[in-house]
């Protein structure tokens, strides 16, 4: 506290007056000359800043109070609601005359955004009046909570501090958006269970119970899902919400307040390396303003801060890098969280509340400052970005991606819903084409390169975005010396292969009387010939007609499936095909076949001839009957919070298919026979978690019938061989010698003398006898790759050949011998693995030919092991129905007793 004070009294020429900052009266901004007639926190809540985490209502109410004072210039819009029913809102902070023309100044920004509507001479016309708009986004995980309170006090600050010079400029020549609950439901769930926590005085101690969240902890929202990944995927309300209301606005700058591990400090930009190539120089260049001047005002109040560390700008799905793609200026600010109430760093010195706040206050309002000192620069700057991004599209080698209408084409209708949902132009051809010497059927989605999302578009279409070759030589060189590498998430997320899309670059514009494509997901499923006289078909191998069953369960319809493909009336089925007879269900089933398919977006075809030239009849042993499964999950420690919840979401969301969690403490009951189906998430643990008793009742659950489910590092517990689920086995990294045959009993003896007399090295041994013999494969961050299937397998039916499986971690198993079970999906050679992403050559080796899907049978009941993530962050919709054959078809052939 003294080395504090001393810099702070150094600073005294300031042209704001600083004080010292004590916690017992401290002062957000020192020196500040605030109207009392603005609402403060004592006056609407109850408590001064810093003394309580503020509960999401009372902030909404705080703001409320907020704009009644200030009408003219303050507004509040809602823009979503959470899974738990809280609103999300987000609050127009500008001058009245601003506020005003509000509609006019988004609008401007619309035509900024497109060069070919508004020429350079127009864009100088609306630049000379237009303000610049700042988005400040707060609290995007919920128990990162200091951001929310600073929200606040941004917004207060701006309507009533009366000695901060900046303030009338922040307010006339720019709009600030602030955004201050992202998470309102993982924000009151820390909240809570930090209040029950709570004792006398708050603790700082790392070990009490304050400092220590329950599963699952408030930082994700109600599904788990880290709304920091979620951006372009679109997966959660809140996002879709958020992202719709920024392209709304088209801000300028963008920054999502954070919080860090809590022996840090601050951090906010320059970004650290990768940056992603498709963004324009210029951005990377305007973040040094940023970060200059909220170091100034750190500098002067003595706040320890770093930049250009951890966090990075390659990965498109952050808050702080998709907004970069329409031309933003994106940032992320972290601080140190405290966690509670205070925190005692591991040096001892204790961080209060107030001060993680007060920091967040000092960045929000040195990025308005910096915003409003560069207005014309940052607006002509996003003009230009349009202008170069659509240049780029008209003269590089990919001029154009075509989505060929194909198998999937749910999934194709999906892919293109999602880009028109993010400004990208999209059409969708009502006729046959011809483009880069391929024709194309109608159906087929264009996108032209030649327009303002250019750089969207190649980052999320492009099978691969390359890493710096200097980049990558330094992670080599780290990983050698035993170093952490500087890869802070995936480095492959190309949007065909992670959805199970074919998608074609064309080095040619495709031109075209063609309609544009519209924002829907799902695009109505039809029934081709009617009314059937003996069955309804739907084709399997689509995430529709997945759904199609899980809705047919749900209304009760006898289903079968076919495993294996078959022909029927010239017409080819794949494996796993849905077979509906008229004669087992109810006399609607017309009406109800035609509606499920309307809303799943199944195409379905009505036959009237069960006489089928190739594969099994629908009497076969190889058609099984299906029994609408109860399907249970592992709720709780130790599963992972992201798995279990980014799971039960794609059941339950995607699929329209029920999932009761079940405490994993709960697993040793007989309740478990009530369900068919009980998936274990991702986690490490769970032998401890379930005990002697449970593992023993999880046995007799599989062989009386029972389907069992791992994913990711649950197949640790499965493989285990104390508990022998599956007869596979978790493997160590490869450790290779090499040494030459004319060497080797050099090295016998120098092995031999090691033990009595010592041994001489050079560098290459020294390596070699440093290397650990039990370690695991190294961690790799997130690559695409790929899977073979086995499409004979009943959980390999109506599954593509080739499957993209995002790869992250460590773990990596033998295969599972013939005698033991079947691996129904492995990884491809080698020399074929990789799609999207670097990985490790060690690890590339490693993984070659070794499982993802396994099934063994236990009795009567079948065991599953996916050995990577097939749910992670609900975007690897390829991987979507061979999870769910695991599900619907193994509750299918399982044999439990009737």
């Amino acid at each position: 506290m003294k080395r504090l004070r001393k810099r702070l009294i150094a600073a005294l020429a300031s042209t704001l007056p600083v004080v010292a900052f004590a916690q017992a009266d401290f002062s957000f901004w020192p020196g500040a000359d605030y109207d009392p007639a603005v609402p403060t926190f004592e006056s609407e809540l109850g408590h001064a800043p810093g003394e309580r985490i503020t509960w999401t209502h009372d902030v909404r109410r705080y703001f409320n109070a907020l704009a009644d004072y200030a009408p003219d210039r303050v507004r509040i819009f809602d823009y979503a609601e959470s899974w738990e029913g809280r609103e999300l809102f987000y609050v127009v902070v500008s001058s009245a005359d601003n506020l005003a023309r509000l509609d006019e100044i988004k609008g401007n920004m619309q035509r900024l955004r497109d060069p070919r509507i508004t020429s350079a001479a127009e864009a100088a016309g609306i630049i000379d009046g237009q303000p610049a708009i700042t988005w400040l986004s707060y609290g995007v995980h919920g128990n990162e909570i200091s951001s929310p309170e600073a929200a606040m006090l941004t917004a207060y600050h701006l309507l009533a501090a009366r000695a901060d010079g900046r303030v009338p400029a922040i307010l006339d020549d720019t709009v600030v958006v602030i955004d201050p609950l992202q998470n309102p439901d993982g924000r009151d769930r820390f909240i809570h269970r930090f209040e029950i926590a709570e004792g006398l005085e708050p603790s700082g101690d790392r070990i009490s119970a304050e400092q220590n969240e329950p599963w699952p902890s408030g930082r994700t929202n109600h599904y788990l899902f880290d709304l920091n990944r979620d951006w372009f995927i679109r997966t959660q309300p809140e996002t879709r919400g958020r992202a719709n209301a920024l392209l709304e606005f088209l801000p300028v700058a963008f920054v999502d307040a954070h919080e860090m591990t809590s022996d840090n400090t601050y951090y906010f930009a320059p970004e650290a390396d990768p940056y992603n190539p498709h963004l324009a120089k210029d951005q990377r260049d305007s973040l040094l303003l940023f970060g200059r001047t909220n170091a100034s005002w750190f500098d002067r109040f003595g706040i320890d801060y770093f930049t250009r560390e951890v966090y990075d700008a390659l990965y498109p799905g952050y808050g702080a890098s998709w907004p970069s793609y329409f031309g933003s200026i994106a940032m992320t600010y972290e601080q140190g969280s405290t966690r509670g109430l205070r925190y005692r760093q591991y040096d001892g010195v204790t961080v209060e509340y107030g001060t993680a706040i007060r920091n967040h206050l000092v960045t929000s309002l040195g990025t308005a400052q910096t915003v409003a000192e560069n207005r014309e620069k940052f607006l002509q700057d996003f003009y230009a970005y349009q202008v170069s991004a659509i240049e780029e599209g008209r003269s590089e080698s990919i001029r154009a991606y075509i989505v060929p209408a194909q198998a999937n084409q749910p999934g194709a209708n999906k892919l293109a819903g999602l880009l028109v949902q993010q400004g990208v132009e999209v059409q969708r051809a009502d006729q046959r084409f011809s483009a880069c010497g391929t024709t194309y059927d109608a159906g087929s989605y264009i996108i032209n390169l030649d327009q303002p999302a250019k750089r969207f578009i190649r980052t999320l279409m492009d099978v691969d975005v390359p890493l710096e070759p200097d980049f990558i030589a330094e992670q080599e060189r780290r990983r050698a010396r035993n170093l952490r590498d500087q890869l802070y998430d995936v480095t492959g997320w190309s949007l065909p292969l992670m959805m199970g899309v074919t998608a074609d670059a064309c080095s040619r514009a495709v031109r075209g009387d063609y309609p544009a494509a519209g924002p829907e997901l799902v695009v109505p499923g039809t029934v081709d010939g009617g009314t059937a006289d003996v069955a309804y078909l739907v084709p399997w191998g689509t995430g529709a007609a997945v759904r199609f069953l899980a809705n047919a369960y749900r209304q009760g319809l006898t289903v079968k499936s076919s495993d294996l493909p078959f022909t029927n009336n010239d017409r080819r089925y794949p494996g796993g095909t849905l077979i509906l007879d008229v004669a087992d269900n109810p006399a609607d089933i017309a009406a109800r076949v035609a509606d499920i398919a309307r809303q799943t977006g199944a195409d379905v075809v009505a036959v009237d001839d069960s006489w089928v030239t190739d594969g099994p009849n629908f009497g076969s042993n190889n058609v099984v009957r299906h029994n609408a499964p109860r399907v249970a999950m592992a709720w709780d420690e130790p599963t992972s919070t992201y798995i279990a919840g980014n799971t039960r979401f794609v059941i339950e969301r995607q699929f329209d298919y029920p999932v009761t969690a079940i405490r994993t403490d709960d697993l040793d009951t007989d309740r478990l026979f009530g369900y068919q189906v009980l998936i274990l998430p991702g986690g490490t643990g769970y032998t401890d978690a379930l005990g002697e008793l449970g593992v023993e009742n999880l046995k007799r659950w599989v062989e009386a019938g029972g389907v069992l489910i791992g994913v990711e590092r649950a197949v640790r517990f499965l493989a285990d061989p104390d508990n022998d689920f599956l007869a596979v086995r978790r493997e160590h990294a490869v450790v290779e010698a090499e040494i030459d045959e004319a060497d080797e009993n050099d090295a016998d003896d120098k092995a031999e003398s090691a033990t009595v007399e010592g041994s001489y090295l050079d560098d290459e041994d020294f390596a070699a006898a440093t290397v650990a013999l039990d370690d695991d494969p190294d961690t790799v961050d997130g690559v695409l790759v790929r899977a073979v299937v086995d499409t004979e397998h009943w959980l390999g039916a109506g599954v593509a050949d080739e499957l993209n499986v995002l790869v992250r971690g460590s773990d990596i198993y033998t295969p599972i011998r013939i005698d033991d079970g079947v691996n129904v999906a492995r990884f491809a050679a080698a020399d074929e693995l990789l799609k999207s992403g670097y990985l490790w050559e060690e690890n590339r080796r490693q993984l070659a030919f070794k499982p993802f899907a396994i099934t063994q049978r236990h009795g009567r009941g079948i065991v599953v092991g996916f050995t990577q993530d097939p749910n992670v962050r609900a975007y690897l919709d390829g991987l979507n129905v061979i999870f769910m054959n695991a599900i619907f078809r193994g509750a299918a052939h399982a044999r439990p007793l009737r």
